[in-house]
């Protein structure tokens, strides 16, 4: 690209740059792009306040997806703000190391006017279930809920409902339901001789449906998820947290080694959002995020989806940014995100897509139609003509409206584009300070031993000795006292009060209080609300 640049070409990139000249805080993306010439003199960012109106990175494999996730999470670790991130390939773990200088990086930042500086980052590496290289995340079954887990499992309407009856069960009756053998002792109990009446008055749970959670069960044990669910349990008071000298900690979540699991790990990712959403408290609009969430592979969270549950997908990306978190799609094609979740991403990032089949045409025909008109590109054109690192950009403003669509030279990242070694991976995992708090699995007393307790046979008790009845001597006769002399009622007392005041209305109320403790509320994906 060292061709003269025409003086037209940078006049139509000084009037789209003139559209992201923000006053207040911003991400710097990269240069314009016009008459197929960069403009470092034009400048395209995405401001900082706008963050929490979501957004969507998107493009065919090889094209730089994850080069611009990158260069995001690094200027809000820059700036502050914690984010979490989804490392599916384990390519994003050179974020805390400096990164390297040559020609290439040369050569963007000249054409991006960027005054690169190799750069590490504070990375937290975390790894679902202690699955791979990083502090083990666990969650509780009664944590993630039936409507997450359902959709893990693969459960169609009816078997969601019954699992969502089971849930019911075990919060009213005080059986924590922390792992996998929880679950499978209450549904076993519920099916039996002697706990099918406990259901009754709710509509029961019959054996066939039963007999098929119990199968997906196992097929869910057989992919993880008996380490993946237990305790200790995450608090994600820990994905927000800054260094000593007010960087955001990022948090990178190792799915290398459950990659080949799609549903559990792109389900595993909203159970995070959605425990998110429901710790978190209103704070309205903030001059900078609380935290950016990106779901990576995110095409894998829909596909084949119920209705119900991308509807609750829906309504917690509307309803979080209010709460100061920012979430970002990261995907191959704007398709793969429900039209319904798509309305919600203000900020977008569209890498190269290519038309090779129909399918794909189609797919391109329907991308273009969602971005503003444009006098200084052909979009579908322009769109499978892009380069590696190279984007059409459009943003939302300070004021909420939307930026000229931009080609976009993206920046280089400052940090080691791949992966570190695994030994320096060990490393960091080693001396991080959560590492004491979630390393060792903790198995105490729940649903499963409070049901064994039940079931198990009473003990055998010994022949009571039988001794001689002994002698009674009559008692000598007492005349009753005179009805003067009969206690009275003290004043102020009645029937009611001693009834009040009586062991069995004592006994009573503890159980009830009890089980009022035990009984515990449910949000929007019937996650716990943690009182």
């Amino acid at each position: 690209m060292s061709a003269p640049v025409d003086d037209s070409s940078a006049d139509v990139a000084a009037g789209i740059a003139a559209g992201y000249a923000f006053t207040g805080p911003a991400l710097d993306l990269g240069s314009v792009v016009h008459g197929g010439q960069p403009h470092p003199g034009a400048q395209v960012r995405v401001p900082l306040s706008m963050m929490t109106r979501h957004g969507l990175i998107a493009g065919a494999t090889g094209t730089g997806k994850t080069k611009t996730l990158q260069l995001l999470a690094e200027q809000l670790s820059a700036q502050g703000v914690p984010v979490v991130l989804a490392d599916v390939k384990g390519d994003l773990t050179g974020l805390s190391r400096p990164g390297e200088t040559g020609d290439r990086v040369t050569r963007r930042a000249t054409d991006t006017a960027d005054t690169w500086t190799a750069t590490g980052y504070p990375v937290e590496y975390l790894a679902l279930g202690g699955l791979g290289t990083g502090v083990p995340v666990r969650s509780t079954m009664t944590s993630f809920g039936p409507v997450l887990l359902s959709r893990v499992m693969g459960l169609n309407k009816t078997q969601e409902s019954s699992l969502g009856l089971v849930f019911h069960y075990a919060d009213t009756a005080g059986l924590p339901l922390l792992d996998l053998k929880d679950l499978r002792a209450v549904i076993s109990w519920l099916v039996s001789d002697e706990g099918k009446a406990d259901l009754q008055g709710l509509g029961g749970l019959s054996k066939a449906t039963a007999g098929v959670i119990l199968r997906e069960l196992v097929a869910l044990d057989d992919l993880g998820g008996d380490v993946f669910f237990g305790e200790p349990e995450w608090d994600t008071a820990d994905l927000m947290r800054t260094t000593p000298d007010g960087r955001g900690v990022i948090s990178s979540v190792e799915l290398s080694a459950v990659q080949d699991r799609p549903a559990l790990f792109s389900t595993f990712l909203m159970w995070l959002l959605a425990d998110l959403f429901e710790d978190l408290p209103e704070v309205g609009e903030v001059d900078k995020p609380k935290l950016v969430f990106f779901l990576d592979e995110a095409h894998l969270l829909f596909t084949g989806a119920s209705a119900a549950f991308l509807e609750s997908v829906t309504q917690t990306v509307r309803l979080i940014r209010s709460k100061g978190v920012g979430v970002f799609f990261v995907t191959q094609n704007p398709t793969d995100v429900p039209p319904a979740v798509l309305g919600q991403l203000g900020n977008r990032v569209q890498h190269a897509l290519r038309a090779f089949t129909p399918d794909d045409a189609t797919a391109l025909k329907k991308t273009v139609k969602t971005y503003p008109r444009s006098d200084a590109y052909d979009i579908a054109e322009t769109l499978t003509a892009l380069g590696t690192g190279e984007a059409i950009v459009t943003v939302l403003s300070e004021r909420g409206a939307p930026t000229p669509v931009a080609w976009t030279m993206l920046r280089a990242p400052r940090s080691f584009m791949g992966a570190v070694e695994p030994a320096q991976l060990q490393a960091a995992v080693a001396a991080s300070p959560l590492l004491p708090r979630y390393g060792t699995a903790v198995d105490r007393e729940s649903a499963y031993e409070r049901l064994a307790t039940r079931l198990a046979p009473p003990p055998t008790a010994p022949a009571p000795r039988v001794e001689p009845a002994p002698r009674v001597e009559p008692a000598p006769r007492v005349d009753p006292a005179p009805p003067r002399e009969r206690r009275q009622p003290e004043p102020g007392t009645s029937v009611v009060a001693d009834v009040l005041g009586s062991s069995a209305f004592r006994a009573f109320t503890r159980s009830a209080a009890s089980a009022l403790g035990r009984e515990i509320t449910r949000g929007l994906f019937g996650t716990r609300r943690r009182r």
